[in-house]
């Protein structure tokens, strides 16, 4: 197991939750993904790293797999203007690679939003440290786990 899958699998323990950890196969997009978990689409979980133009800051937002992210709305919950962060980046404060980029389980835990449509399913999917790993999770648990705050940024 990798040290990545190793982070997501203890996060899940210790919130006293279950490992639903899988491989179900490629999932290094949110298409790829629900193919993969069959599953919905915006069951998927995106997670999208930005960095703070002024602070350099990450900021993350979790998104349902069908929806983009509108660069205004996250820059306001953000209090700064975004931009895209690097990989270098997002490996140093997470830990992951870009694609397989958890909730849960980061080395730094970057202020973190989700998208309310995540709380339309009974279940989600989000990855698990590595584009092949993903687990399963109800976004309300997830929420709590991550200590996410519920908002409006998508278009």
């Amino acid at each position: 197991m990798s040290r990545s899958v190793a982070r997501v699998a203890r996060a899940l323990q210790d919130a006293g939750l279950a490992n639903t950890i899988s491989e179900p196969g490629e999932a290094r997009t949110a298409e790829l993904a629900a193919q993969a978990c069959g599953c919905e689409l915006d069951q998927i979980v995106k997670s999208i790293l930005f960095a703070g133009q002024s602070s350099g800051a990450l900021y993350l937002f979790l998104t349902a797999g069908g929806n983009r992210i509108d660069a205004a709305k996250a820059s306001a919950l953000a209090g700064e203007a975004l931009g895209r962060a690097n990989a270098a980046q997002v490996r140093e404060v997470t830990g992951f690679a870009i694609g397989g980029v958890a909730p849960i389980g980061h080395l730094t835990a970057p202020k973190t939003w989700a998208d309310p449509c995540l709380l339309d399913f009974e279940t989600v999917f989000a990855a698990a440290g590595t584009p092949r790993h993903v687990f399963s999770i109800a976004p309300r648990v997830l929420i709590s786990v991550a200590k996410v705050t519920v908002a409006d940024f998508t278009e």
